[in-house]
């Protein structure tokens, strides 16, 4: 207590001379209209760039949330065309007409938003990590995608995390086709480029040019029919002159992957049982 009137004492003149000012401040601001304008003016410049300061910066901690929610809010538009091809499918081809009204078909599909936390791009076989798991519906043989196109197809499930099979894995194969064309091929990574992919196995009558789209082909549960995957950069017929081998451009750029969806659909567990009395049925 001793120590602290002393540093009072010390410093009175200065405090004295502090109080003074603000007191000759206030008479002056509140006694004189044009510098009481002044006062305010500049008050009000100096809170303006402290409030933009605060809101820069709150704004910046707030960027994974923007793009969390933008991404839902992609994912939903995504999921609503793939409803409306359905829906097309359904009224024009009378698929199914007995199994399946146009409501299921709209909810066939849904998407699981998920954050990439480990990603290889530079080895022979890649492979990708998501922080959800089982217990947020994630399940093998899943196919996953982000907001370009194909990022590749759920491998292993924990509870919290799963690995995926990249498309930057010569074990990936997945049926694609040319965008509206029927006939269809294999797509593999052939550990060159990880921008680009080869589409195999594609039937010689088949059409296309360069900078056509490529896209799935729907042949299975795991992706959708029309996911983008790239663009045609070259082709050419093989040694026995019966199928195209064409190089493909991929959509996605793997080395800035950080969200992805991973597709869930409904009608998995059902398609699979009839292919599986179907087989049954073949063999006797």
């Amino acid at each position: 207590m001793n120590e602290l009137l002393k540093f009072f004492v010390k410093y009175s003149s200065w405090f004295l001379f502090m109080i003074y000012v603000a007191a000759g401040c206030a008479l002056l601001f509140s006694s004189n209209p044009f510098q009481h304008h002044v006062y305010l003016t500049s008050a009000n410049v100096v809170s303006s760039e402290v409030y933009r300061g605060a809101n820069s910066i709150t704004s910046y901690f707030s960027l994974r949330d923007i793009n969390e929610d933008l991404q839902r809010r992609n994912s939903d538009l995504e999921l609503e065309i793939y409803r409306l091809k359905e829906q097309l499918r359904t009224a024009d081809q009378k698929l199914y007409a007995d199994t399946m009204t146009v409501d299921s078909a709209l909810s066939r599909y849904h998407f699981i938003i998920a954050d990439v936390i480990n990603n290889s791009i530079n080895h022979t076989h890649n492979y990708i990590t998501i922080e959800k798991g089982r217990l947020d519906g994630i399940e093998p043989e899943m196919g996953v995608m982000d907001q370009n196109g194909i990022v590749g197809i759920v491998n292993v499930v924990g509870d919290h995390t799963a690995r995926l099979i990249s498309v930057l894995n010569p074990y990936l194969r997945l049926s694609c086709k040319v965008k509206g064309a029927a006939q269809v091929g294999s797509l593999v990574w052939d550990g060159k480029d990880p921008g680009e992919a080869i589409l195999e196995e594609l039937p010689k009558h088949a059409r296309f040019v360069k900078g056509d789209t490529v896209v799935t082909s729907g042949y299975s549960t795991v992706f959708p029919e029309g996911v983008p995957i790239g663009t045609i950069l070259s082709g050419q017929r093989d040694r026995e002159d019966n199928f195209y081998t064409l190089r493909v451009k991929l959509f996605t750029d793997f080395s800035t992957l950080s969200t992805v969806r991973v597709i869930r659909d409904n009608m998995k567990q059902e398609l699979q049982t009839v292919e599986k009395e179907l087989q049954i049925k073949d063999e006797f």
